[in-house]
């Protein structure tokens, strides 16, 4: 199977960027969307071949995601069944016979780290869904995580420091994550490489020069490592801040 998952930074204005020929191109069996900031009936989307699920923030052209998948599953549900984070579209999961498949966007901590504090909450959740969901069958999620690891995984750490998506107490709670048995699957492949990233900034030319930061993921269940057959990162792809990022697995 190969899932790809990218945060489009609005589907409205990267469909006008040449999405549909990224999407055919990658040629998905699920491809996720996150940042798709619309409202149902807002756009019309149909590749063939896929059914399609969506999450709407009640906030009208913020956050939101998606999901097209050629293999219909046997059940949708979207949240985290938590009334404080599911105003904002940003969880999806689709329950397959063998595993679940989650898409996610991850509460940005914002300028000044106004919203860390909620953040942190949000991980709390986030992390107790997919280990409860994670007892019943193998889970592998993806989206925009908006945290750096590893300092490998920033162009510039030590200025960023404290910066939204590479503070101590993001990095932690990522750290958490993994610890309960789940598996960052590109570094899994490629654990040393460096200057591969997922996001840049529109400001100062920073896609042009690389400063960039690896904040998209596929995450595995570590009860499915075996399975795992690769991992890559679209940086040739344009048409959003972020780049489509893949994972292929014998599921």
């Amino acid at each position: 199977m190969k899932a790809v998952s990218w945060n489009v930074n609005g589907i409205r204005a990267c469909v006008e960027k040449d999405f549909l020929k990224s999407f055919y191109r990658l040629d998905a069996d699920i491809f996720c969307l996150q940042e798709t900031k619309l409202q149902a009936g807002q756009i019309d989307l149909n590749p063939e071949g896929y059914y399609q699920y969506w999450n709407y923030a009640d906030k009208k052209g913020y956050s939101g995601t998606a999901i097209f998948t050629k293999k219909e599953p046997i059940s949708v549900f979207n949240g985290l069944g938590i009334d404080e984070h599911d105003h904002e579209g940003r969880v999806i999961t689709l329950e397959f016979e063998d595993y679940y498949f989650i898409t996610v966007y991850t509460p940005n901590s914002k300028q000044e780290l106004e919203r860390l504090e909620y953040r942190q909450h949000w991980e709390d959740d986030f992390r107790d869904y997919v280990c409860r969901l994670r007892t019943k069958k193998p889970v592998i999620f993806c989206g925009d995580l908006n945290v750096a690891h590893k300092e490998i995984d920033l162009k510039n750490p030590s200025s960023n420091h404290h910066n939204a998506g590479f503070t101590d107490e993001e990095r932690s709670k990522m750290t958490e994550l993994l610890d309960c048995g789940f598996i960052d699957t590109f570094r899994y492949f490629y654990p040393d490489t460096k200057d591969v990233y997922s996001w840049w900034s529109y400001r100062f030319k920073a896609r042009e020069k690389n400063a960039g930061w690896r904040i998209d993921y596929f995450i595995v269940s570590d009860d499915i490592k075996d399975r795992l057959k690769d991992a890559k990162i679209h940086t040739d792809i344009t048409g959003s801040d972020h780049c489509p990022v893949e994972l292929d697995i014998d599921i």
